[in-house]
């Protein structure tokens, strides 16, 4: 369910410039750095090249798809 929310000028700005860098929209960058932060708040020992290679790879797993024969 999508919903409205205000941001900081200053946030959208910074999430303007990080996600043109990674083609990401805003609304995609906010998402991106928010699941960096659950992340981390729910396992405060890993790196963060781990939590992006987590994401990395949650993204791989929903473009795959399988055949079965």
């Amino acid at each position: 369910m999508a919903i409205n929310v205000k941001l900081s000028d200053t946030l959208v700005e910074q999430a303007r410039r990080h996600g043109h860098v990674q083609h990401r929209s805003v609304p995609k960058q906010i998402e991106y750095w928010s699941s960096i932060g659950k992340i981390a708040e729910d396992n405060p020992d890993l790196p963060f090249t781990m939590i992006r290679d987590i994401l990395i790879a949650q993204q791989e797993d929903a473009r795959e798809t399988y055949a079965f024969d």
